[in-house]
């Protein structure tokens, strides 16, 4: 790939609490199109990497550019339309499923596409009459999935995506698998994944491993059979 298709580079990036250093010396880019997973074992870092791409929490040491530009000086609104990130426990809000899916509109002062959430629903085999559904009412991998609809009413650069089909079961997991890779093949959307899940390095370009101490970083392109 060209240098122009460079959204996302990470330069020597690190984090630390008080006590304890969580990320140290990450560096990585991400490009146009391109997949990539971030896997190691619990508590070295995986969702706070990802926080921190995502502009929630600042590094303590190193940069982090999008479009060449550090993602500091940017308009946090802005960005964050353009870097898309969702949580494995997903901050849904309002009465119903229906207040989430207009939100992306409402901040973009458009009016909202009916057709287009019923069309999101059955792709992601959800009834259109969940659009009413009371939020305190939905499974945990239902506001998974409504998150991420909510997240792709607009098309984002890049997306993050934290463990967001940990509450899924198999079919549903392959499906939202499927529909994430379409994303990355036919709209060019970049992803960076957080998971455990062995079943979704198939669908990578490359893994990231983060190491269970000081969250040091290895990357390595995955083979497909």
């Amino acid at each position: 790939m060209t240098e122009r298709s460079m959204l996302l580079e990470l330069k020597q990036v690190g984090y630390q609490t008080a006590t304890t250093k969580i990320l140290n010396n990450i560096s990585f880019t991400l490009q146009r199109g391109e997949f990539k997973l971030i896997t190691g074992p619990s508590g070295c870092g995986k969702s706070t990497l990802l926080k921190m791409v995502a502009s929630l929490i600042s590094p303590d040491i190193g940069v982090i550019l999008f479009e060449g530009r550090d993602i500091t000086t940017l308009s946090p609104e802005a960005y964050r339309q353009l870097v898309s990130y969702c949580a494995q426990t997903p901050a849904l809000f309002g009465d119903t499923v229906y207040d989430n899916l207009i939100f992306p509109w409402q901040i973009r002062h458009q009016r909202p596409q009916p057709k287009a959430f019923a069309d999101d629903l059955a792709r992601f085999e959800l009834p259109e009459t969940i659009l009413q559904k009371p939020i305190a009412a939905l499974s945990g991998g239902e506001k998974q999935r409504i998150a991420l609809i909510r997240n792709l009413q607009f098309l984002p650069k890049i997306l993050l995506l934290d463990e967001i089909t940990s509450a899924l079961d198999e079919h549903n997991k392959r499906n939202v698998n499927d529909i994430i890779h379409r994303y990355v093949r036919d709209k060019q959307v970049a992803v960076l994944w957080v998971t455990h899940d062995k079943d979704e390095i198939q669908h990578a370009d490359k893994v990231i491993t983060l190491t269970p101490s000081a969250g040091e970083m290895q990357e390595a392109r995955y083979e497909r059979a």
